[in-house]
Protein backbone atom coordinates (compact mmCIF):
# COMPACT_ATOMS: atom_id res chain seq x y z
CA UNK A 1 0.00 0.00 0.00
CA UNK A 2 1.61 3.45 -0.84
CA UNK A 3 1.69 5.96 1.77
CA UNK A 4 -0.58 9.17 1.44
CA UNK A 5 2.34 11.23 0.28
CA UNK A 6 4.12 13.70 1.48
CA UNK A 7 4.63 12.37 4.91
CA UNK A 8 4.60 15.81 7.56
CA UNK A 9 6.71 15.14 10.66
CA UNK A 10 6.95 17.85 13.30
CA UNK A 11 9.94 19.38 11.74
CA UNK A 12 10.27 17.89 8.25
CA UNK A 13 8.34 16.49 4.75
CA UNK A 14 9.07 13.60 3.35
CA UNK A 15 8.39 13.31 -0.49
CA UNK A 16 9.16 11.69 -3.59
CA UNK A 17 12.48 12.65 -5.20
CA UNK A 18 11.79 14.83 -8.61
CA UNK A 19 13.83 15.92 -11.30
CA UNK A 20 15.10 19.33 -9.47
CA UNK A 21 16.67 17.45 -6.20
CA UNK A 22 19.52 16.74 -8.60
CA UNK A 23 22.16 18.97 -6.94
CA UNK A 24 21.07 18.33 -3.61
CA UNK A 25 21.83 14.46 -4.10
CA UNK A 26 24.65 15.73 -5.93
CA UNK A 27 26.56 17.53 -2.75
CA UNK A 28 25.15 14.98 -1.03
CA UNK A 29 26.00 11.56 -2.60
CA UNK A 30 29.40 13.08 -3.89
CA UNK A 31 30.74 13.81 -0.65
CA UNK A 32 33.53 11.50 0.71
CA UNK A 33 32.34 11.98 4.05
CA UNK A 34 28.52 11.02 3.30
CA UNK A 35 29.44 7.35 1.50
CA UNK A 36 32.15 6.40 3.65
CA UNK A 37 30.11 3.93 4.92
CA UNK A 38 27.93 2.89 1.89
CA UNK A 39 29.20 0.31 -1.06
CA UNK A 40 30.12 2.88 -3.49
CA UNK A 41 32.35 5.96 -3.46
CA UNK A 42 31.40 9.68 -4.23
CA UNK A 43 29.52 9.83 -7.49
CA UNK A 44 29.50 11.28 -10.30
CA UNK A 45 27.11 13.85 -12.15
CA UNK A 46 26.17 10.83 -14.13
CA UNK A 47 26.14 8.75 -11.01
CA UNK A 48 23.19 11.16 -9.55
CA UNK A 49 21.53 11.30 -12.53
CA UNK A 50 21.13 7.41 -12.70
CA UNK A 51 20.04 7.36 -8.40
CA UNK A 52 17.63 9.86 -9.15
CA UNK A 53 16.00 8.18 -12.30
CA UNK A 54 16.07 4.54 -10.06
CA UNK A 55 14.83 6.49 -6.77
CA UNK A 56 12.00 8.54 -8.39
CA UNK A 57 9.24 5.98 -8.84
CA UNK A 58 9.80 4.12 -5.13
CA UNK A 59 7.02 5.56 -4.33
CA UNK A 60 5.46 2.95 -1.39
CA UNK A 61 5.28 -1.08 -0.94
CA UNK A 62 2.54 -2.29 -2.82
CA UNK A 63 2.07 -5.25 -5.45
CA UNK A 64 4.26 -3.88 -7.96
CA UNK A 65 6.89 -1.98 -6.16
CA UNK A 66 9.23 -2.93 -3.46
CA UNK A 67 10.38 -0.04 -1.49
CA UNK A 68 10.08 3.70 -0.73
CA UNK A 69 12.53 6.28 -0.60
CA UNK A 70 11.83 9.83 -0.29
CA UNK A 71 13.78 12.99 0.03
CA UNK A 72 13.99 14.87 4.00
CA UNK A 73 13.05 18.57 3.50
CA UNK A 74 13.22 21.00 5.61
CA UNK A 75 9.64 22.79 5.18
CA UNK A 76 10.16 26.49 5.86
CA UNK A 77 13.48 26.35 3.23
CA UNK A 78 12.57 23.58 0.74
CA UNK A 79 16.04 22.21 1.12
CA UNK A 80 16.89 18.56 0.97
CA UNK A 81 18.53 17.36 3.47
CA UNK A 82 18.65 13.64 3.44
CA UNK A 83 17.06 10.90 2.33
CA UNK A 84 15.29 7.85 3.86
CA UNK A 85 14.19 4.60 2.62
CA UNK A 86 11.95 1.21 3.31
CA UNK A 87 12.96 -1.78 1.28
CA UNK A 88 10.55 -4.63 1.19
CA UNK A 89 13.30 -7.89 2.07
CA UNK A 90 10.63 -10.44 1.83
CA UNK A 91 6.92 -10.54 1.10
CA UNK A 92 6.83 -14.36 1.98
CA UNK A 93 7.89 -13.52 5.91
CA UNK A 94 6.66 -9.78 5.57
CA UNK A 95 10.63 -7.99 6.41
CA UNK A 96 11.67 -4.98 5.49
CA UNK A 97 15.00 -2.95 6.08
CA UNK A 98 15.25 0.91 6.94
CA UNK A 99 18.06 3.19 6.32
CA UNK A 100 18.63 6.46 6.12
CA UNK A 101 21.39 9.29 5.12
CA UNK A 102 21.61 12.98 6.11
CA UNK A 103 24.00 15.85 5.09
CA UNK A 104 26.89 15.96 7.57
CA UNK A 105 25.32 19.73 8.49
CA UNK A 106 22.25 18.12 9.63
CA UNK A 107 23.59 15.75 11.76
CA UNK A 108 23.01 15.34 15.60
CA UNK A 109 19.96 17.27 15.19
CA UNK A 110 17.70 14.13 15.58
CA UNK A 111 16.58 14.25 11.93
CA UNK A 112 17.36 11.00 10.96
CA UNK A 113 15.32 9.49 13.85
CA UNK A 114 12.12 11.30 13.35
CA UNK A 115 12.11 10.53 9.57
CA UNK A 116 12.80 7.23 9.94
CA UNK A 117 10.01 6.65 12.80
CA UNK A 118 7.77 7.61 9.86
CA UNK A 119 8.83 5.12 7.66
CA UNK A 120 8.17 2.07 10.78
CA UNK A 121 4.79 3.51 10.92
CA UNK A 122 4.43 3.02 7.50
CA UNK A 123 6.06 -0.22 7.70
CA UNK A 124 3.83 -1.90 10.44
CA UNK A 125 0.96 -0.07 10.77
CA UNK A 126 0.65 0.39 6.80
CA UNK A 127 2.21 -2.25 4.74
CA UNK A 128 1.86 -5.12 7.78
CA UNK A 129 5.47 -6.11 7.95
CA UNK A 130 6.01 -8.65 11.04
CA UNK A 131 9.69 -7.16 11.08
CA UNK A 132 12.04 -4.31 10.78
CA UNK A 133 15.75 -4.35 10.38
CA UNK A 134 18.08 -1.48 10.04
CA UNK A 135 22.39 -2.18 9.71
CA UNK A 136 25.26 -0.51 10.07
CA UNK A 137 29.02 -0.70 9.40
CA UNK A 138 30.49 -1.31 13.31
CA UNK A 139 32.48 1.93 13.14
CA UNK A 140 29.19 3.73 12.07
CA UNK A 141 28.51 4.61 15.95
CA UNK A 142 26.23 7.74 14.57
CA UNK A 143 23.73 5.01 12.72
CA UNK A 144 23.91 2.67 15.61
CA UNK A 145 22.85 5.21 17.85
CA UNK A 146 20.09 6.14 16.05
CA UNK A 147 18.85 2.71 15.79
CA UNK A 148 18.63 2.47 19.21
CA UNK A 149 16.74 5.65 19.42
CA UNK A 150 14.37 3.84 17.47
CA UNK A 151 14.13 1.50 20.16
CA UNK A 152 15.16 -1.29 17.42
CA UNK A 153 17.49 -3.94 19.53
CA UNK A 154 20.80 -5.10 18.21
CA UNK A 155 20.78 -8.15 17.08
CA UNK A 156 23.38 -9.66 16.32
CA UNK A 157 27.16 -8.29 14.71
CA UNK A 158 28.74 -9.67 11.25
CA UNK A 159 33.11 -8.96 11.85
CA UNK A 160 34.94 -8.39 8.72
CA UNK A 161 31.62 -9.83 6.66
CA UNK A 162 32.34 -7.68 3.42
CA UNK A 163 34.74 -6.69 1.17
CA UNK A 164 34.14 -2.85 0.78
CA UNK A 165 36.45 0.02 -0.83
CA UNK A 166 39.57 -2.14 -0.42
CA UNK A 167 38.99 -3.64 3.31
CA UNK A 168 36.83 -6.03 5.35
CA UNK A 169 34.15 -4.12 6.97
CA UNK A 170 31.50 -5.59 9.54
CA UNK A 171 28.01 -5.43 10.14
CA UNK A 172 25.68 -4.88 12.93
CA UNK A 173 22.08 -5.90 12.78
CA UNK A 174 19.16 -3.98 14.56
CA UNK A 175 15.63 -5.27 14.46
CA UNK A 176 12.02 -4.38 15.86
CA UNK A 177 8.91 -6.20 15.41
CA UNK A 178 5.57 -5.55 14.74
CA UNK A 179 3.94 -6.12 18.34
CA UNK A 180 7.37 -4.44 19.92
CA UNK A 181 6.38 -1.20 17.81
CA UNK A 182 2.66 -1.71 18.68
CA UNK A 183 3.48 -1.76 22.26
CA UNK A 184 5.67 1.56 22.32
CA UNK A 185 3.20 3.24 20.14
Amino acid sequence: MPPSLPIRTERLLLRPFVDDDFSALQDLYGRAEVVRWLYWEPLTADGVRQLLDRIKPMTGIDDETDALRLAVVLPDSGEVIGDVSLRLKSREHAQGEIGFVLAPAQHGKGYATEASIALLRYGFEEVGLHRIIGTAELRNVASARVLERLGMRREGEFRENEWVKGEWQGEAVYAMLAAEWMARS
